[in-house]
C-alpha cells in the first residue's frame, strides 16, 4: 500500500538521544537513523540512513556546549532540506546563546537572533525550545 501524505520522523543529535527517543516513542515507536560523522579535524557530517523525501522531521538537539552542538543542528537541518523533507522542526530543549537576547550595553552581539537567524538560514520551518532564559 501506498503511503498517504507525509509521516513524522524524529532524529537525534548526539546531545539529545534520550529525549529523542522518548518523543519517538510517542510518536511512531523509534528515533530515524542518522550516523554523526566525525572527521580527525573535528568536522561533522550527519548522514541519514533512511529516506526523509516528502516527510515532517524532527530534529532534536540541545545546544548545551554552543559551539559543537549548534553547528551539528546547523548541519542536521541542512542535510535534511538537501534530502528533500517537507517540513524540519528543530527541536531545542536547551537554546544556546539564549541569555543574549537583547542589546544591554553598546557593541554587543544578540546571539538569541543570530542562533534564530542560522537556523532559518539552514532551513528550519519551525523551532521549539523548552525553559527559555527570559519569556519574551
Amino acid at each position: 500500500m501506498q503511503r498517504v501524505g507525509p509521516s513524522c520522523k524524529v532524529f537525534s543529535g548526539t546531545s539529545s538521544e534520550y529525549l529523542a527517543a522518548k518523543i519517538a516513542e510517542s510518536v511512531n515507536g523509534t528515533p530515524g537513523k542518522i550516523n554523526i560523522q566525525r572527521f580527525s579535524d573535528g568536522e561533522i557530517q550527519p548522514v541519514y540512513l533512511e529516506s526523509i523525501r516528502g516527510d515532517y522531521v524532527f530534529l532534536v538537539q540541545s545546544t548545551f556546549a554552543p559551539g559543537d552542538n549548534l553547528l551539528e543542528l546547523l548541519l542536521m537541518i541542512d542535510a535534511a532540506k538537501r534530502a528533500s523533507a517537507y517540513k524540519i522542526i528543530a527541536v531545542l530543549p536547551y537554546f544556546g546563546y539564549a541569555r543574549q537576547d537583547r542589546k544591554d550595553k553598546p557593541r554587543v552581539a544578540i546571539g538569541s537572533k543570530l542562533v534564530a537567524n542560522l537556523l532559518t538560514a539552514a532551513g528550519a520551518d519551525r523551532v521549539i525550545t523548552m525553559d527559555l532564559h527570559a519569556p519574551q
